[in-house]
């Protein structure tokens, strides 16, 4: 018997596409779009979601019903609701996974997550990344090989202001001679999350095999291991206090019945 597909939900803000040309051109059916026919597999079942939809397209129902949840955002990072971002925090700490693209690590959600600012620096001139695996033995990195280039793409370099907890799987060189730890997990309650780099929308990134590749390899690792509520929020049934018991206690060798 098969195992049910992963249920994963592209989330896109939708911004770019519509109000760049060079984009739309690039990514016609949206950044979400594309990754969600570049991502296809028989072990996925992919929904989107953006940011004009009801509820950014995250409701309630949305979020019950998602095992991995794809983030990319650039441009409106503010736009997001609140009540939304708590809503996609508390399913990340009940065991949904979360994996953060790109600009995304300017995101509410990912803010909230890591607990830290998520700035860096950063140069937009089209330049050659080399991304290295420095972690060959993660899950994540399978199939992955030892380095890969990405020709045009937009700098992000170091400092990169994330939790001490994560664990770095993939370091970037740029042609500048900045580094930066471009692929990174946490563990958030019963969820994880996976953080990476590549994905700068004037550039065709998400149609690169090894970007693919990574980002397949992250939504399986993803896929949550419990569930359950994180914390419980019910009260716990009362229960009988423990009828007492004869105990004998041990004090400078000598024992009392």
């Amino acid at each position: 018997m098969n195992p049910s597909p992963i249920r994963v939900t592209i989330w896109n803000e939708n911004v770019h596409e519509q109000q760049e040309p060079s984009v739309a051109e690039l990514y016609p059916k949206g950044l979400h779009g594309t990754l969600a026919e570049r991502l296809a597999a028989p072990d996925l079942a992919i929904r989107t979601a953006t940011l004009e939809q009801p509820e950014h397209g995250l409701t309630q129902d949305v979020l019950a019903e998602t095992d991995v949840l794809l983030w990319w955002g650039h441009a409106a990072h503010d736009k997001v609701e609140d009540a939304v971002v708590e809503r996609v925090r508390q399913r990340v700490w009940d065991g949904m996974g979360l994996l953060v693209m790109h600009s995304g690590h300017m995101s509410k959600i990912f803010r909230a997550l890591n607990g830290t600012s998520g700035k860096l620096h950063w140069r937009e001139v089209g330049e050659l990344e080399r991304v290295w695996c420095i972690d060959p033995a993660h899950p994540i990195a399978s199939g992955v090989p030892e380095h890969f280039d990405i020709p045009y793409e937009e700098m992000y370099g170091e400092p990169f202001m994330i939790a001490g907890d994560a664990h770095v799987i993939f370091m970037s060189w740029f042609e500048g001679g900045e580094v930066f730890r471009s692929g990174f997990t946490l563990q958030r309650g019963f969820g994880r999350m996976f953080y990476f780099r590549p994905g700068h929308e004037a550039f065709p990134t998400f149609y690169h095999e090894e970007v693919l590749k990574v980002l397949a390899n992250g939504i399986r690792w993803l896929k949550p291991t419990v569930d359950r509520p994180y914390p419980k929020t019910n009260v716990p049934v009362s229960l009988e206090p423990i009828a007492p018991k004869d105990f004998a206690f041990c004090k400078v060798g000598i024992v009392k019945g």
